[in-house]
């Protein structure tokens, strides 16, 4: 018997098929189209010679580098060095600049708030948000409530040497004293209304006024009798509605419970002296600065 008595001749075309069928069509065992198979074979030639001309194949602790040598990271790395000898002159006097006196160079102020921008966005936002209105437990630096002070020699040391970090001796540093231990339920309580009364939230009154005296013994030292805090603390302000972690009764409770202790690096170490001044004159200008 020969082979093409084997094959399944399709009647309309005279082609035979490759023995499928789908809903009763079936498929046709054409050969493929000579201009496909022509640039199947070019892809094939291109990913060999690309394979051989750039870096590719991966290593164990780098890829292949490829005949040319290429290399984005050295391109970037030339396109930086190329923008910071553009501004090595400008850069020069920023770092030197009085920041207090910046508005009386407004080329130096365009270029410190544009480089400040950059900074932030680079080093900052992943915290404080990219457009700097922060989030829980990270400050709003668009308001005017500052725990160390907003203006620019308060930012920036807040800058250069962060808050509650280990590695900076330097860095500002406050600690509120978790009272989980030390109050009762019932005090937790009458100190959490007692906080929400002073912050003009709803409260219960009969809680509050047993909460005050506690406030006045425990609290008061840092956030002052009137609970308006201190800047040279780091104690924030209880009578506003601003807050870092939340007003909310349960909110107020794991606070008072179990305190709150943020971190913030130094940049000091990490950024250049132009870099800090920027990003100093940058969070000033966004709104909150005194």
């Amino acid at each position: 018997m020969s082979s093409n008595e084997n094959k399944d001749i399709d009647e309309v075309t005279g082609t035979d098929t490759t023995g499928h069928s789908w809903d009763g069509i079936k498929e046709l065992n054409n050969p493929l189209p000579r201009w496909w198979l022509w640039c199947f074979y070019m892809t094939i030639v291109w990913a060999i010679a690309y394979t051989v001309a750039y870096p590719a194949w991966p290593m164990v602790s780098k890829a292949t580098t490829g005949l040319l040598g290429y290399s984005t990271r050295a391109e970037v790395a030339q396109d930086i060095a190329r923008f910071e000898e553009a501004n090595a002159e400008i850069s020069v006097q920023l770092a030197s600049a009085d920041l207090n006196v910046l508005n009386e160079n407004p080329e130096l102020l365009r270029f410190a708030n544009s480089a400040g921008a950059a900074v932030f966005r680079n080093n900052c936002s992943q915290c404080h948000g990219s457009g700097a209105a922060g989030a829980v437990g990270y400050p709003n630096l668009l308001d005017d409530d500052w725990l160390w002070g907003g203006d620019f020699e308060n930012i920036e040391y807040t800058v250069r040497h962060g808050i509650r970090n280990e590695e900076d001796w330097d860095a500002r540093w406050s600690e509120m004293t978790a009272y989980d231990d030390i109050f009762s339920n019932e005090e937790v309580d009458q100190v959490v209304q007692y906080v929400r009364l002073i912050s003009n939230q709803e409260h219960d009154a009969t809680l509050a006024a047993a909460g005050e005296g506690l406030f006045l013994d425990n609290c008061a030292a840092c956030h002052g009798e009137n609970g308006m805090g201190s800047r040279d603390l780091g104690a924030p302000n209880l009578t506003d509605a601003i807050w870092l972690y939340g007003g909310s009764v349960e909110t107020l409770e794991e606070t008072v419970r179990y305190a709150r202790f943020g971190v913030m690096p130094p940049w000091g170490e990490r950024l250049s002296e132009a870099e800090v001044k920027a990003v100093t004159a940058y969070v000033h200008q966004l709104g909150g600065g005194e």
